[in-house]
């Protein structure tokens, strides 16, 4: 091996996650579930049978795009808890093409943001930029990916 070997390039998301025992799982968390982010808002759990282990069955939706996933496997399985933030950012442009201008807290500016593909969320963002009200965005951050979920007043 060379020194000029970099392993670091490929990223597996797996640094975006937390292990999670699927007993310990509960309503209200969150959970991976068939590779995406799910908000867990209903769980089930079987007694140990005669012939097995106790059984999970989760209901989640997904924290992104709404989308219901469900999972059944045994409470002793380890599960991919992901890790989950928000972050707020002054929006200060919204360009032809939809992507966003944002300011972080400390100034620095970011452009890699689009509009959400929720159409409610996206024409209440554009009507109040053309209306030239100072919004705060709210911005979920999970397993690599990055939506804006909510918008408020600045405060003065």
């Amino acid at each position: 091996m060379s020194s000029d070997d970099d392993y670091d390039a490929a990223d597996s998301g797996a640094a975006d996650c937390t292990p999670i025992e699927a007993g310990a799982a509960r309503k209200g968390g969150f959970l991976v579930i068939k590779g995406q982010p799910c908000k867990i808002v209903d769980v089930s759990k079987a007694k140990v049978g005669k012939h097995g282990a106790a059984k999970c069955h989760f209901v989640g939706i997904d924290i992104f795009t709404s989308k219901k996933y469900e999972a059944i496997c045994p409470a002793s399985a380890q599960l991919s808890e992901p890790i989950v933030t928000r972050a707020e950012y002054q929006l200060c442009d919204i360009s032809e093409d939809g992507f966003l201008s944002l300011m972080t807290k400390d100034g620095d500016m970011r452009d890699d943001l689009k509009l959400p593909e929720d159409e409610t969320i996206s024409k209440k963002l554009q009507e109040r930029f053309d209306a030239g009200t100072d919004t705060l965005v709210t911005v979920l951050i999970a397993m690599g990916k990055e939506q804006v979920i909510d918008m408020k007043d600045m405060a003065n």
